[in-house]
């Protein structure tokens, strides 16, 4: 798609968007698809993070501002200081943060003079405790919009007392489908260099190593698939604070040789396409972008009823109890058992991916948002 298609008569929009950090999360690749998205479509964008260190992959046209920010009065007030020099020196259209302290981090800057309309989008099911909710309503009133990623995490915020129903709409994740495609050659490739056999069934997951995410359990419920399907293979992609912990986990369920614990990869389109199966075992989500990615993928998903994920999914996953590893143990054996998939059930897997929720689209819908905003600021 070339940078004509996002032209209107309206001209094109300057996005400075803030986040809280630029590491290898969902959020934070969101970030990035959205921004390709946006350059694309014939926009320009810049990016403040509150904190240092870039882990994700952004075209050199997006200037990224890093902020370095303590958490301190005197250091907020330095970072709060440079952002606003960075509105008045580049004239963005809007300001678009990410969560929950580039929300409110945005919306203190909002109560500068000569403000664009500032949009606070929220990413997960959980934004915080009873602070976090009270901070949020309390700064309601400083940005012209709230959005959530999922249906569920929107009804968690407005149960919370974060934010007025009327005051928060859903705009969901985009998967960039361009990235995520079935590839057998692709799939034969990095299968081979993962040392897999014809016969080896490789099951994936993809997040951080925290406890929302509750790859424990998954160590769990795998232990009892090998069991009963030695060919069958974990690859957990991802690093966090919980590393350790799992790596002692799995020594002592003695699965040493069938669980691997690959780290943070950026290779995740070739992964996907060489599993079988993906997993995901979280208790705490938002919109999972790795259920999205794996759907697209063509790959059959087996996933906990996490928040966002059957709207993500549909019908097209088999989904178990939040915290429950035989459920989840006897979905993946069943799983696996139906292997291989046909060509018609990776495409209806990968259509519901591209119908709904591919990130072109989902840019547009920003970018209207976003012309209705500054208009009516």
């Amino acid at each position: 798609m070339g940078k004509a298609d996002g032209a209107t008569s309206q001209g094109p929009l300057r996005i400075l968007v803030i986040t809280t950090g630029l590491k290898l999360g969902g959020a934070e690749q969101q970030i990035a698809a959205l921004a390709r998205a946006f350059l694309e479509l014939g926009n320009d964008v810049a990016i403040l993070s509150l904190t240092k260190g870039k882990e994700i992959d952004l075209p050199p046209e997006i200037r990224v501002t890093e902020l370095d920010m303590r958490k301190t009065p005197l250091s907020m007030f330095a970072a709060l200081r440079k952002a606003r020099q960075l509105v008045h020196r580049w004239h963005p259209d809007v300001i678009h943060a990410h969560m929950v302290h580039a929300n409110l981090f945005a919306r203190a800057l909002a109560r500068s003079r000569n403000m664009p309309p500032v949009i606070c989008s929220a990413h997960s099911a959980r934004e915080g405790g009873r602070l976090r909710a009270l901070a949020y309503r309390a700064t309601d009133r400083w940005c012209a919009m709230t959005t959530h990623v999922s249906e569920a995490g929107r009804a968690a915020m407005v149960a919370s007392g974060a934010v007025p129903d009327r005051r928060v709409i859903v705009v969901p994740n985009g998967i960039d489908t361009s990235r995520f495609h079935p590839d057998q050659a692709s799939r034969e490739r990095m299968r081979s260099d993962l040392g897999l056999g014809p016969d080896d069934v490789l099951v994936l997951n993809v997040g951080r190593l925290v406890p929302e995410k509750d790859q424990a359990m998954l160590i769990d419920a795998f232990g009892e698939v090998s069991r009963v399907l030695p060919k069958a293979r974990l690859m957990i992609a991802g690093d966090g604070p919980l590393r350790g912990e799992l790596v002692r986990q799995v020594a002592q369920h003695g699965l040493n040789h069938v669980v691997l614990l690959a780290g943070a990869r950026k290779d995740v389109p070739e992964l996907l396409r060489a599993a079988d199966v993906f997993v995901l075992s979280s208790r705490i989500e938002g919109m999972p972008l790795a259920v999205g990615e794996a759907l697209a993928s063509g790959l059959p998903v087996v996933a906990t009823a996490a928040a966002g994920v059957s709207e993500v999914a549909g019908d097209t996953a088999t989904l178990t109890p939040i915290g429950n590893p035989q459920a989840l143990a006897d979905a993946l054996r069943t799983t696996i058992a139906r292997l291989p998939c046909t060509e018609p059930e990776r495409d209806r897997r990968r259509q519901r991916i591209v119908g709904r929720f591919d990130v072109n689209g989902v840019a547009r819908q920003w970018l209207a948002q976003y012309r209705r905003l500054r208009e009516q600021h």
